[in-house]
């Protein structure tokens, strides 16, 4: 799927209610959680001892940290959208996440998205994006919720 292109309001207006892409798969490998450990100094053997996990875990493998999956929400989104004419754009929050399922080391997520909403805030678009992440193969989703972005157009 091609990005979808904004270069202004009214171009994000169009997909209000509307899906506004899907990113490719990425990899949760054990060294990407191994990695993630060391950043937040959270290295809980469920993520981080592979042959424990593979005995005492009820998954059987060591999964990932939720925030993890969380974190990779921002290189997912900039496979789905171009945002053209911007000073800059902040993460303004979450609502609603929820991790409904562990992404296991190894296996692959990506990011469905939707506008949600949309609102003009004294020249500041607020966009707020309905995501999902997906397991591929997997009918539960990892974690889902509704990510707020500003967006400061020139």
């Amino acid at each position: 799927m091609s990005k979808v292109i904004i270069n202004c309001y009214d171009d994000f207006a169009q997909l209000v209610g509307q899906q506004i892409g899907v990113s490719e798969y990425v990899e949760v490998s054990q060294e990407r959680i191994n990695l993630f450990a060391d950043a937040t100094l959270d290295h809980q053997w469920i993520h981080t001892d592979v042959e424990r996990a593979k005995i005492e875990s009820p998954y059987k493998s060591t999964i990932a940290h939720g925030y993890l999956t969380l974190s990779l929400l921002p290189f997912m989104w900039e496979q789905i959208i171009q945002v053209n004419n911007l000073r800059m754009m902040i993460n303004y929050g979450m609502d609603k996440m929820k991790f409904g399922q562990p992404v296991l080391s190894g296996q692959r997520i990506r990011l469905v998205t939707h506008l949600h909403g949309l609102s003009n805030l004294r020249g500041v678009t607020k966009a707020e994006i309905k995501f999902v992440i997906e397991i591929e193969g997997q009918p539960k989703k990892a974690l889902e919720g509704i990510a707020t972005f500003l967006y400061y157009f020139n």
